[in-house]
Formats: structure tokens, C-alpha cells, sequence
């Protein structure tokens, strides 16, 4: 009986590295696309003064480089689960930290984008002091030190309360390191709370924006635009929404399909549910701003892309203005 269970997992294994190339090649591919987008993105932005002064596309910085080491994050610890690698606990705990750190960052940023357009809109005359380039980084070292409190939190109960872990390696993930109920009490605490102050501020500057959408003091097209950003950020947040459902998901699979179905499962909710979010985004907003998408073309195509020469590049910087 032990023979044909033995032979049963054996087979079963084979089967699971038979399908790791093709995973390993379907994830890593459209990340290193990813990868070259937003770095010719953030090259962009960091080749012209214009876009390191003007509180959009500072923010929008911000959130390149957050989805980009996101998504390094994600990858190293997916490639090392499908290998198998173990991993010392002292380096698993920074990366899950680390991971959790730029998930927090990524939805607090939603909330500072909408008031930026909230601002544009409701207050025209005073929105180049309100979001100045040096208010702006202030408010995104508060939103940095926010998504640090819980981060902080599970480093000192690792540490002086947690004693369950003590292997020196272990399959690195949050289930099998944080082992105390305190972890889950204290993740579904804080995303509740970052979750409902998104929403919030989301929502109030949907609305404000659309009450002065209505009155003619308005630019109604600047509005329009605005309030379509502002609905970007709220999908945005649904989607952020469904990566922290993609652990149940995985869960309710693992315990109610086979092995191979429920691995097979796990990947496709990882590409939509966790990946696909962070490929969404930038693009979006890469390609809606017209002022920057002729800019990221011309870098992007080395020089070559069509119709966009820099005299053309000249006038889209003076379209900032």
C-alpha cells in the first residue's frame, strides 16, 4: 500500500515539474515586457524637469515604482515556491514584509491621485500651491509612514512574541510563517481601515467633482476627464480588492479539487488576480495623458515612433504649461 501511494506522489511530482517550464516562461515573458515598459515610463518622467515639478506625474512615478518592485516581489516568490527553494526565515520575513509594505503603498497612492484631480478641478485657482512638487512629497512620506505601521507591527511580534517558527529554512509564504492568529487579526484590521479610507476619499472626490461638473463656472471637459481618472482609481481599487480574495479563492480550491487541478488553479488566479492589476495600470495611464504618451512613444520606439518627432515632444511639454 505505502509502494503505490509512493508511486502515486512520484508520478503526481512528475507531472508538476513537467508544467513548470511553460508556467515559469508564460509569467516570466510578459514580466520582462512589463518591466521595459515602465522603465522606459519612469525614464520619461525622470528626463524631463517638467514631469519631476508637477504633482501628477510625481505621483504617477510613485506608482510605477511601487507596481515595478511589486511585481519583483511577487515573481521571486512565486518562482521559489513552483522551485521549491527554502528559504532562511530572517530573508522570507523581509520579502513578505517588503511585499505587504508596497500593497499598502500602491492603495494609499490611489487616495492621493483623486484629491491631486479633486484639487485640479474644485480648485482651480490655487491648485499649484495646494500641490506643489514639495507638498506632494511630504504627502507621499506620510502615506509611506502609514503603510510602515503594520509592517512594523509583524516585525515586533515576530520577534518578541511569535516562538512557533524555529526552523532556520522554511517554503517561504505568510501561512507558513505567521503562524499566530495576532497576524491574521492585525492584517484584516489594517486593510479594513486602508480600504474604507480609500474608498472614502475615492468617492467624495468622484462626487465633488461631478457636482462641479454641473455648474458653468466649469470647465466641463477638464472635469469630465477627471471624473473618468477618478472612476480609473476605483476599478483600481476593486482590483486591489481581488488580490487580497485570491488567497481564499486559492484555499477553497486546494480543499475541493485534486492536486494538479488545484495547482493549475493557483497559477491562473495568481496571472489574473495579482499580475494583471499591476500590468493594467500603467499602461492606462501611460497611454491616456496625452501630454506624456507622445514622450513615452518617442523613448520607447528609440527615436523611431512614427509621426512623433521632438519637435513634436517641444509642444507636449508646452501643453503641461
Amino acid at each position: 500500500m505505502s509502494s503505490l501511494n509512493g508511486s502515486t506522489s512520484n508520478n503526481t511530482q512528475r507531472l508538476m515539474d513537467q508544467y513548470v517550464p511553460l508556467k515559469t516562461f508564460l509569467l516570466v515573458t510578459p514580466c520582462v515586457i512589463f518591466l521595459y515598459v515602465n522603465g522606459v515610463m519612469i525614464f520619461t518622467l525622470r528626463k524631463k524637469t517638467v514631469f519631476q515639478q508637477t504633482s501628477r506625474y510625481i505621483l504617477f512615478g510613485q506608482m510605477l515604482w511601487v507596481d515595478t518592485l511589486s511585481l519583483l516581489m511577487s515573481v521571486l516568490l512565486y518562482l521559489c515556491a513552483i522551485s521549491r527553494i527554502l528559504i532562511m526565515k530572517n530573508v522570507c520575513l523581509f520579502l513578505l514584509i517588503a511585499a505587504t509594505y508596497l500593497y499598502h503603498i500602491s492603495i494609499l497612492n490611489l487616495s492621493l491621485m483623486s484629491l491631486e484631480r479633486y484639487v485640479a478641478i474644485c480648485f482651480p485657482l490655487r491648485h499649484a500651491e495646494f500641490t506643489s512638487s514639495e507638498r506632494t512629497h511630504i504627502a507621499i512620506g506620510v502615506i509611506c509612514i502609514l503603510g510602515m505601521i503594520k509592517s512594523l507591527s509583524e516585525i515586533i511580534i515576530f520577534y518578541c512574541i511569535d516562538t512557533t517558527n524555529i526552523e532556520m529554512n522554511l517554503f517561504c509564504s505568510r501561512t507558513t510563517l505567521f503562524r499566530l492568529q495576532i497576524y491574521n487579526k492585525l492584517d484584516i484590521a489594517f486593510t479594513s481601515m486602508f480600504f474604507t479610507l480609500v474608498s472614502f476619499v475615492i468617492i467624495f472626490t468622484y462626487a465633488s467633482i461631478a457636482a462641479v461638473a454641473k455648474t458653468a463656472a466649469c470647465d466641463k471637459m477638464s472635469a469630465k476627464k477627471a471624473n473618468k481618472t477618478v472612476l480609473l482609481h476605483l476599478i483600481q481599487l476593486g482590483l486591489c480588492a481581488l488580490s487580497i480574495l485570491a488567497g481564499v479563492i486559492q484555499e477553497v480550491i486546494y480543499v475541493n479539487t485534486d492536486l494538479m487541478t488545484a495547482l493549475h488553479a493557483i497559477y491562473v488566479c495568481f496571472l489574473v488576480l495579482i499580475m494583471f492589476p499591476k500590468f493594467l495600470s500603467p499602461l492606462i495611464y501611460g497611454t491616456r495623458d496625452q501630454t506624456f504618451s507622445c514622450i513615452f512613444i518617442h523613448y520607447f520606439t528609440f527615436g523611431k515612433g512614427g509621426t512623433v518627432k521632438p519637435v513634436i515632444i517641444e509642444q507636449c511639454l508646452v501643453a503641461i504649461i
